[in-house]
Formats: structure tokens, sequence, C-alpha cells
């Protein structure tokens, strides 16, 4: 019988988490598979059931939840011989849009039974691996004062983040080292991308490929809060390549740094600007 674990986080998703669990683990025990039920009360407890279990050799560890669960999966899967599987019960749920995971329940499970893998890169960050996006310029206040915040719950707490940032507005001194190249430029928006989107579906590193080797660097010049309330429905459609203050480069390897500013990866906080990200071919196995 083949062993695997489900991670699930049962507050994903103000409750997703656990309705999507309810419906997953009975049809994986149904196609044959031995599942490891593994329900973390706190961060710290899912990522040691989530080390456990990839040290205990299970065929993949699927991770039941929003960006952040499957953020803590990666760290534990990455490097090994464990495929990470994904089922999406968040917010965001970004790398399940990059792969073409299903958003219900059934439909994710039917792909970890179908059991087809991808290799793909990843984004080092000193000791953490990410998926998707490192951002480090407006939507990482935006992040920074969401997570500060106690009211309101759910989306509607970055609406009111992104309404307060936005009367902070004001370009910021980047520089960035790409493979060694030095560029510094007043910006508004700094974003490193493995994938091609963050944030629930914003393009931000448009036309990035998860299996070349090379990340996506992204830079928005200096806009005020007008010009960038205008261009962010193009964040959605990807069509904001072709802003006058859109800057996009590629490298193996980049340093960011801005004063003031804690950078996100994969929606979670991975400290303060500067910060080394590099890319890492081939680093993990997804069932998509």
């Amino acid at each position: 019988m083949r062993r695997i674990a489900l991670l699930t986080h049962p507050g994903a998703g103000r409750g997703r988490g656990a309705h999507a669990r309810a419906v997953v683990l009975p049809r994986l025990r149904r196609a044959g598979f031995e599942v490891l039920d593994l329900v973390g009360g706190s961060a710290e407890e899912a990522s040691v059931l989530a080390r456990d279990a990839v040290g205990s050799g299970v065929e993949s560890l699927v991770a039941c939840g929003g960006d952040g669960t499957v953020h803590l999966a990666l760290q534990h899967v990455a490097g090994t011989a464990t495929a990470l599987g994904v089922v999406p019960a968040g917010t965001g749920n970004d790398l399940a849009r990059e792969l073409g995971i299903p958003g219900d329940p059934a439909g994710a499970a039917d792909r970890v039974v179908g059991g087809a893998r991808r290799t793909l890169d990843l984004a080092r960050v000193g000791d953490r691996w990410v998926a998707t996006v490192v951002a480090c310029g407006f939507d990482a206040l935006v992040a920074d004062r969401a997570a500060a915040m106690s009211w309101p719950r759910g989306p509607a707490r970055y609406v009111v983040a992104t309404a307060v940032e936005l009367r902070h507005l004001a370009p910021r001194r980047y520089t960035l080292e790409l493979d060694g190249r030095v560029r510094t430029v007043e910006a508004v928006l700094a974003a490193v991308g493995n994938t091609s989107s963050f944030g629930g579906g914003l393009r931000i590193t448009e036309g990035a490929r998860t299996d070349d080797g090379l990340l996506d660097v992204v830079v928005v010049r200096s806009l005020d809060r007008r010009g960038l309330v205008r261009a962010f429905p193009s964040l959605y459609r990807g069509t904001h390549t072709g802003h006058p203050a859109y800057e996009h480069h590629r490298a193996r390897s980049v340093t960011v740094a801005a004063a003031g500013i804690t950078a996100y990866a994969d929606g979670e906080p991975v400290g303060p600007l500067p910060l080394t990200v590099t890319a890492v071919p081939a680093a993990v196995e997804v069932i998509a």
C-alpha cells in the first residue's frame, strides 16, 4: 500500500481547510493509499508533523490549506524524494493556480490519485525555500500592515491595509545586484519571481517559468497613488508589462536592498532587506 501524508491547516480560508480535508481524506483512502492524517494546531506543530512524515519515507506530502500551508510543507519536501501535493483551500492559492490544480477539493484529490509529477525550480532565501514570489515593495508593506491588524478579518483586511499604505506611498531607492551586475533605481515595487503570480492572481512576474533555472526580477519605477491604482487591474491580466514604469530582468541570483521593508515570500515574512534570492533548478517534484 502506498503511504502518503495529508497535512491540513483546518482554519485556512476561514474553515475551508477543514472542509477540504473531509472531502479529500476518504477519497484518497478509497483509492488505496495509506494516508497519515496530519492536522497541525499551530505552525510549529504542523512543521514537526511534516518533518517526521517525510523522514518516515512517505511517497508524497499533500498540503491542504492556503499558501502558508504549502510554504510550510515545501520546507520539508524540497531536495528530498518526497513529492509535494496541493489541495488549495486558502485565499490566494498561488502555487495551485500556477500548476493548474482544480480549486475544488475533489478535483484536487483526483490529481493526487492520478499521481502525474513534474519537477520545479525553487528559489532560496537564506534557509527558506520559496515556490512563488518574493515581494520586496509596496506589496510587502501591505502584507506587513495587514499582519499587524486585528480587524477586519479575511480578505477585507488587505483592502484596508492597501488603502492605508497608499496614503503613504513614496518611491524608495533600490539597489539590485543581478548576477554581479548592479542596478540602482527609484521604485515603488520590486519582486523576485519563480512563478508568475502572487497575492491571489496578481501576475507581477508575467512570463516566469518554473523550469528555466532563472529568477524573474520585476521593478515598477516611481508612480504616484493615482498611477498605481490605474495600473493595478493590468496586474491581474499580465498586461502591465507594457507600462513605461515596468522593468524586467532575469538572473540566477539577485540581492535586493532598500530601507524599511520586510520581504514576504509565498505570503510569509522572511526578513528585512537586503536579502539574496537564488534559483535552485529542479529542487522539488510536485503532483500536477
